[in-house]
């Protein structure tokens, strides 16, 4: 292969498999998600030979801080990005080390990164999206190209930037007939509706996800817990009804797509209120939201989607009788499938292929994504 570190990176085409790192952190902000994968071909006729994931917790420090983010000032959000860029790499060192494979042996590297602020288009702002997790740094630190910021070409050519996910879920889960409707519930929850061609590809942000419901068991805990492990609080509160028809009035719900949520919409100014009115209630609150998370995916499948599918991976009560199954019944791990889509995207950008669906993001027209640090 060419000694231009640049080429190098195109070079990777003329293989018939790549080793690929995708790496994740969510907007439940709780670790790094990494996920070593063997990947052969490109576009359709792309094919995730196997994987290896682990899962690196933030410090309870660094998880703090990147809650406070959105309001941080430029010196703490670069020392952030910075922080976080070593954790990135970390993680890729310890999924090396969990698949028994050299660091030297890894093709690419493509990181998602940690979203600081999102302000789609869609909730009125400029249109604007910053992930950080130095991209330089991971590149020093592991020795391996890296593709990261996927999200800003999409922004740049009008659109929401979000989600991306989609066009993974059509390469990894398509099927001839069959309309299969891929359910994410991470920090924030968001369905691809998939049929054999991407042109009838619908995506979206539907729901808040685990993100309040993370901030509540915080709030409960003392910020000993960073999530209600289980479910067990929320197993041992009750419904609110009132406040649950009050929550189904939240406005992000019925705006039509495209369209995409995050921290700026369901975390503090949405949650802080509801922990001020039921501080006293919390296993209440979190039963309560935990069923109107599953009700407003429910829902959005109902007034959104422009058919029912015939599979759904989630939500047995309120969608049955749609089969329902994780995605390990398709042979990708439900917790690994995030990071997996950064792998898979990072292979696209090589390939000089576009990674978002523009029907679904609200861009002008398909784009390469991705900045590549080598």
């Amino acid at each position: 292969m060419s000694a231009d570190p640049i080429q190098r990176i195109y070079d990777l085409r003329a293989r018939p498999s790549r080793r690929i790192i995708g790496l994740l952190s969510g907007t439940s902000a709780d670790g790094t998600d990494a996920a070593l994968c063997e990947i052969e071909g490109a576009g359709e006729a792309m094919r995730l030979v196997s994987t290896t994931f682990v899962t690196t917790p933030f410090t309870r420090e660094l998880r703090e801080r990147i809650f406070r983010l959105a309001r941080a000032d430029a010196t703490e959000l670069c020392d952030v990005d910075v922080l976080l860029g070593q954790a990135f790499a970390d993680a890729a060192l310890e999924v090396c080390v969990a698949a028994g494979v050299r660091i030297e042996d890894v093709d690419l590297i493509g990181s998602h990164g940690q979203t600081a602020v999102h302000h789609p288009r869609s909730a009125g702002h400029v249109g604007a999206t910053l992930q950080i997790g130095e991209a330089a740094v991971i590149a020093e630190r592991t020795g391996r190209p890296v593709v990261s910021d996927f999200r800003v070409r999409d922004v740049a050519a009008g659109g929401e930037g979000a989600p991306l996910v989609p066009l993974v879920d059509h390469l990894l889960f398509r099927k001839p007939g069959v309309r299969r409707a891929m359910q994410n519930v991470g920090g924030i929850a968001n369905v691809t509706l998939v049929s054999q061609n991407l042109a009838d590809l619908v995506a979206f942000d539907n729901a808040p996800g685990n993100m309040p419901l993370d901030a509540v068991a915080r709030a409960a805990s003392g910020g000993v817990e960073a999530f209600d492990a289980g479910g067990q609080r929320a197993a041992r509160g009750h419904v609110d009804v009132p406040l649950l028809t009050e929550l189904h009035e939240h406005p992000y719900l019925s705006l039509p797509f495209p369209k995409s949520t995050g921290r700026e919409t369901f975390g503090k100014d949405f949650i802080y209120p509801l922990l001020a009115r039921f501080g006293e209630r919390p296993d209440d609150l979190l039963a309560t939201l935990t069923r109107f998370v599953a009700e407003a995916i429910a829902r959005s499948y109902r007034e959104l989607l422009p058919a029912p599918p015939d599979e759904v991976g989630h939500l047995e009560e309120l969608l049955a009788p749609v089969p329902v199954a994780t995605s390990a019944s398709l042979g990708v791990d439900p917790e690994a499938k995030e990071a997996i889509a950064f792998a898979v995207l990072a292979n696209e950008t090589v390939f000089g292929h576009a990674g978002n669906i523009p029907s679904v993001t609200g861009a002008s027209g398909p784009r390469v994504l991705g900045k590549i640090s080598a």
